[in-house]
């Protein structure tokens, strides 16, 4: 399995002992740094390649969502905090998970797999989604803890949420980290068709084209600027 650096920021140091703790149980985590405050960790970022960040918020010299607005680089970050008034502001910066203190042993492994299915994603080593055939193509999706098994046949649409991807079928609709791209490439391009940055359809489930949208019944899909010439062809 491939290692991770972490580095964890924290101002009390019974929360930075606890988290070194747990990091030190998981054998494919590699604790590069712990500091008290963002501004010692910033060299420690900028030196090494650190994978995630275990960050609280609520520190003096400068907060979490400060130093979030500082960095040019995007390891996957897990806020560590006695506040939950902040999980807006987690989603805004695409942040993995949100451990409210005090948390278990468990609920900090449930974030890490989290973060290391994402980064695992971003490097091309990912296996969230894999492409199955049996009598019937399905896709096994890995989501909610959970493996769930989608009939190709069924998805209707599948749209892009930030670091996740939303695969609606005809009952259904089920989220789960990936990205279009890579869909893009594995789904048969005589059956599903890229139509917008943020959407693939499948071409059965298309009713109509009106305008810049596509009905496909109980939905309505846009058309980007970008695919609209090459949606048109594979509609038509």
């Amino acid at each position: 399995m491939a290692t991770y650096n972490c580095i964890i920021i924290d101002d009390e140091e019974l929360a930075r002992d606890l988290l070194e703790n747990f990091v030190s149980r998981i054998d494919h985590l590699k604790l590069r740094g712990k500091f008290s405050s963002p501004i010692q960790a910033l060299n420690s970022l900028k030196e090494e390649s650190i994978d995630i960040v275990f960050l609280d918020i609520q520190m003096p010299e400068m907060t979490g969502i400060e130093f979030l607005k500082t960095l040019s680089i995007s390891p996957a970050i897990i806020f560590t905090t006695a506040y939950d008034k902040y999980a807006l502001a987690g989603y805004e910066y695409s942040v993995v998970d949100y451990l409210l203190k005090p948390f278990s042993f468990t609920r900090f492994v449930d974030a890490t797999n989290k973060a290391t299915e994402l980064i695992d994603l971003k490097k091309g080593r990912g296996d969230n989604v894999s492409l199955k055939t049996d009598s019937i193509e399905t896709l096994t999706v890995k989501a909610d803890y959970k493996i769930h098994r989608i009939r190709v046949n069924d998805l209707v649409f599948i749209e892009s949420k930030k670091e996740y991807v939303v695969y609606h079928t005809q009952n259904d609709k089920i989220m789960a980290l990936g990205s279009l791209k890579a869909l893009e490439e594995t789904l048969p391009n005589t059956e599903f068709i890229r139509v917008h940055k943020s959407f693939i359809v499948s071409i059965h489930h298309v009713k109509s084209v009106e305008g810049n949208e596509l009905n496909l019944g109980k939905v309505r899909i846009p058309i980007g600027g970008t695919y609209k010439e090459k949606a048109m062809k594979a509609l038509f």
